[in-house]
């Protein structure tokens, strides 16, 4: 999409359409006639008695550890990148390259290289998503398994209005409507309230996060804004 200018959705998807069948294919390639099965969840570590004793500290340091260290980096990858995209210059040059690729051209920023780089270090965030959900959520791979969550990420960050903290915050919303799903299924809450959402069919509940995508984008998509050049193939004046 940088250097061919292809439409990024028509790219977007075939490489969607490509991965899913690249990966269920080396699946039964490699993994299933080797009879390894997957390589095991994350196994949490513990505080010394002394650290978990400590007010604050413990209990909040304990609830990431319990996630692993993946979903423990995410905190801080995102406080990285609101950091590092309104306050570094490779913000300013990503954002402008996002905003006015020719003005950024003019002042002596090389489009073409920042747009590959940042392509390249999104990608490897997405690579990151996928690790967890074979490493630290299920511990193997199977086809399908991020039932559409790249779609949902996508949402989130229109809900975030393209903002690392904005994103971030619709992710926990969206997450928030999937894990009612597993809180129906494991432990339902005593009183009033159990006994509305056991009434609940459970297809309502696997469904409710995809049910918010659309809700969310319909409400939201016309208020908020892009990156002007979101999109937007760069072609650099007398290379046309």
């Amino acid at each position: 999409t940088v250097s061919v200018r292809a439409d990024q959705i028509i790219a977007g998807t075939m490489m969607n359409i490509a991965a899913f069948g690249m990966t269920g294919y080396l699946n039964r390639l490699i993994i299933t006639p080797s009879g390894r099965g997957g390589a095991g969840i994350f196994t949490p570590f513990h505080l010394s008695g002394t650290i978990a004793g400590v007010p604050l500290v413990g209990p909040v340091f304990a609830m990431f550890v319990d996630q692993g260290p993946i979903a423990m980096s995410v905190i801080v990858i995102v406080i990285a990148l609101q950091l590092a995209l309104f306050r570094t210059r490779w913000g300013l040059r990503t954002r402008a390259v996002g905003e006015h690729p020719k003005a950024a051209d003019t002042v002596g920023i090389d489009v073409v290289r920042q747009r590959y780089l940042n392509v390249v270090f999104g990608c490897a965030l997405a690579g990151l998503a996928g690790a967890f959900l074979t490493l630290e959520s299920t511990g193997s791979f199977q086809n399908g398994m991020t039932g559409g969550r790249g779609f949902i990420a996508l949402a989130a960050m229109i809900f975030g209005r393209w903002t690392p903290v904005g994103a971030f915050g619709g992710a926990l919303l969206f997450g928030t409507a999937t894990a009612l799903g597993v809180v129906v299924n494991v432990r339902v809450p005593e009183g009033d309230l159990g006994t509305l959402m056991k009434s609940i069919p459970t297809f309502w509940y696997a469904a409710l996060p995809y049910l918010m995508t659309i809700v969310i984008l319909a409400g939201v998509v016309g208020r908020s804004t892009p990156p002007a050049a979101d999109g937007v193939p760069y072609v650099k004046e007398g290379k046309a």
